[in-house]
Parts: structure tokens; sequence; C-alpha cells
């Protein structure tokens, strides 16, 4: 595993299976993860006030070496993000 530009990458992968892949992004305001002792499993959701219930729409599973890479690289990115636009306020100080 290396680092390139702030992303954790296998060392051995020979192509970029997203490289002619269109992404579609989702937007999540809910997160809720699991693990044992041998994976983590990170669900990503959206949740609104008016409606009961959340709306699962990806389910990322993967070791714990990958689970504390993504820590990583979010912690480094909220740093980096902080440094440019300002601290961002808690959860709790935002009204809606």
């Amino acid at each position: 595993m290396s680092i390139v530009n702030g992303e954790y990458a296998m060392k051995d992968e020979k192509s970029n299976p997203l490289q002619n892949d269109v992404l579609h992004g989702n937007y999540a305001n809910y997160f809720k993860v699991g693990y044992n002792a041998f994976e983590f499993i990170i669900d990503f959701c959206q949740c609104y006030e008016d409606e009961h219930e959340r709306h699962l729409f990806t389910r990322v599973v993967t070791s714990p070496v990958y689970a504390k890479a993504l820590f990583e690289t979010l912690q480094k990115s909220l740093y980096d993000y902080e440094q440019s636009f300002g601290v961002i306020k808690e959860k709790s100080s935002i009204k809606s």
C-alpha cells in the first residue's frame, strides 16, 4: 500500500479499473459503522427530519487496515479543509 496525492493505493495495481467508468455520486448525511475482528462495515445513508426512515444507498465492507487508511485520509483532508476554509462547526451548533 502506498500514498499518492493523499490517497492510499495498492502497489501491485497494474491498471486503474475506474479509468473509463463514469462515477455517480450520492449525498450522505448519516453514517453507520459496524465491525468484527476481520472487517469494518460502513453504511452511507440519507436521513431527513420529515421522514422516519433512513435510506441506505451504499455499504462498504473493508479490512481494519483499509478502515484505518480511510480514517487517516479523512483526518488529513479535514485538517487541510479547515486550514483553507476555517473550522467546521459541530453538528449541534448548526441551525436548520
